[in-house]
């Protein structure tokens, strides 16, 4: 029996040689195939599971790599006369575009029946997913400070 972090790999990273072994013997057991995941939500924006789908979003949670935590996003509307609307926050986006440098624009993509309260959600699973809707509220991000990102199964948020 061995004792060390893994019988087969040694990439120098003890909880990564564990995970491949796992994903090995996983693999020997069972077909792998992820319901939701970036490639998955991806192939369905593009229609490649389904034609004509009208989906036209990939909605991503990131994490920050100081600490590893959700990032939520902060930004607000202009209201009427030229005030600013209400802060709002997510931490659900939209990419819009990124740059050759890493730095992306994303827009904060809010639940409509989103309570009140939601600038103080404490992590994304606070945040209401049903009928996410695009806000037209944008901010400016360097890509260079995540180190994980979740895709959210694809939607459409301009129906």
């Amino acid at each position: 029996m061995s004792c060390g972090c893994g019988k087969d790999y040694n990439t120098g990273n003890c909880v990564i040689d564990v995970l491949k072994e796992i994903e090995r013997a996983q693999k020997d057991v069972v077909e792998q195939c992820c319901n939701t995941s970036c490639e998955r939500s991806i192939n369905d924006l593009l229609g490649e599971t389904d034609t004509n789908n009208g989906l036209d979003t990939v909605p991503v949670i990131l994490y920050c790599k100081d600490g590893c935590k959700p990032f939520k996003g902060f930004g607000a509307d202009r209201k009427w006369e030229e005030k600013i609307g209400p802060i709002v926050a997510s931490f659900i986006f939209r990419v819009k575009s990124i740059d050759d440098d890493g730095c992306a624009v994303l827009e904060l993509l809010l639940a409509h029946e989103q309570p009140c309260g939601y600038n103080d959600l404490k992590d994304p699973t606070e945040q209401k997913t049903k009928n996410l809707q695009a806000t037209g509220i944008c901010i400016t991000v360097d890509l260079h400070c995540f180190c994980h990102v979740t895709c959210l199964p694809a939607i459409s948020v301009f129906n």
